[in-house]
């Protein structure tokens, strides 16, 4: 497959100045535009390297998760809850990871209707393996140094704050 010629101007930009033309000034337009199209690459990105895992960025995010729970498990709620997804979406997801053997499900022995997700040896394995290969590559975000990192990050929080994420209290970890 032939790779898409470069374009000699920034297409955002030049619908920025449209846009102005058109309906006046409006910088949320072009912001917008531009996170859509950094979130297109970056999980372009992520995804080919967790590919040969047999792992979508999504199934990825669901073993982390279970890594950093105690007991290397959770129930089904907590998942979609921590992960921020419709339970549908977590079912659809936690399924495919038990399909691949990277988890395993039970019955919740505190709650009759739930179900837990378990991580299994070989979902640890491939965890561990896949954030070596995201780490090296620095998830996509190799053209910004740590402190520029931190500072999308702080950016894009009160936006997630507004959106009902959290409360916006301190960041976790922070003195």
């Amino acid at each position: 497959m032939a790779k898409p010629l470069r374009l000699t101007f920034d297409p955002i930009a030049r619908a920025g100045e449209l846009w102005q033309q058109r309906w006046g000034p409006v910088p949320s337009m072009a912001a917008i535009t531009s996170i859509m199209r950094a979130q297109q690459i970056l999980l372009g990105q992520v995804d080919a390297v967790v590919r040969p895992y047999g792992l979508t960025f999504a199934r990825y995010e669901a073993l982390v998760l279970l890594t950093f729970s105690r007991a290397g498990e959770l129930p089904m709620s907590k998942i979609g809850e921590r992960l921020m997804v419709h339970p549908t979406s977590v079912t659809n997801t936690v399924d495919r990871l038990v399909t691949s053997g990277l988890v395993a499900k039970r019955p919740n022995p505190n709650d009759g209707r739930g179900t837990l997700a378990s991580i299994t040896d070989r979902g640890r394995e491939v965890v561990e393996a896949a954030t070596k290969d995201l780490m090296d590559m620095d998830f996509g975000l190799g053209p910004y140094d740590a402190e520029e990192c931190e500072e999308i990050f702080d950016l894009l929080r009160p936006l997630r704050v507004a959106a009902g994420d959290f409360d916006g209290g301190p960041v976790a970890g922070a003195s």
